[in-house]
């Protein structure tokens, strides 16, 4: 691991007059080459654009992977969490805990079956929907008051087969659309950290 990160991790802040805000983006998802293209993995698949629009990278760290991006006076630390979906908990309150990252400067990016594809939703807080990272998140930071971007998958399968259908690739519709839906999604981020979270919610809803 390269020495500036180490150090960025290990070392305590520097307080100045000018200390910079900090922010704690979280994509889900689940590790491995299986699950890259999948409906379930929106999350990360954000933050990779992301990463790979800001010419940031990834590094692996306790718990995920980890990048950080400045803008404006504040640092983004992004994390795409190694734990697999339903132990994602572990790793946001970590991060969270390790860099004293209040709750409210949080941005937890998830995929939402109750949205059609590519709808943008941004809360405050809300239910876990039954999405076993957000329960995770929920049951470690013990609240469900933390704000969410769900972003729309939609529904589109016979019963039964919800999990072959998130777990499942995009079809060529979709997968058509994903660059402009991923390009609102960085928007969505920057605007977090500088606008805050209701002009945001006011901006992109629905977009």
């Amino acid at each position: 691991m390269i020495n500036w990160f180490t150090s960025l991790f290990q070392n305590q802040k520097t307080v100045t007059a000018l200390d910079m805000k900090e922010f704690l983006i979280v994509g889900l998802g689940n590790i491995g080459a299986e699950y890259v293209n999948t409906r379930h993995n929106i999350g990360f698949k954000i933050l990779d654009y992301f990463a790979k629009k800001e010419s940031i990278s990834f590094q692996t760290a306790k718990l995920g992977d980890v990048a950080e991006f400045k803008i404006k006076g504040r640092t983004l630390l992004l994390l795409k969490p190694n734990t697999y979906m339903n132990l994602s908990g572990k790793a946001v309150k970590y991060w969270m805990e390790k860099e004293n990252i209040e709750k409210e400067n949080i941005l937890v990016i998830t995929d939402d079956l109750n949205l059609s594809f590519g709808t943008i939703r941004i809360k405050t807080k809300g239910s876990d929907g039954g999405h076993n990272g957000l329960k995770s998140i929920q049951s470690l930071l013990n609240t469900s008051e933390y704000p969410r971007f769900r972003f729309g998958i939609s529904d589109q399968f016979k019963k039964g087969q919800q999990v072959d259908y998130v777990l499942g690739e995009w079809n060529e519709d979709e997968n058509a659309k994903l660059p402009e839906r991923l390009e609102k999604s960085a928007e969505i981020i920057k605007s977090f950290a500088l606008a805050g979270l209701n002009n945001t919610m006011n901006e992109f809803n629905g977009k």
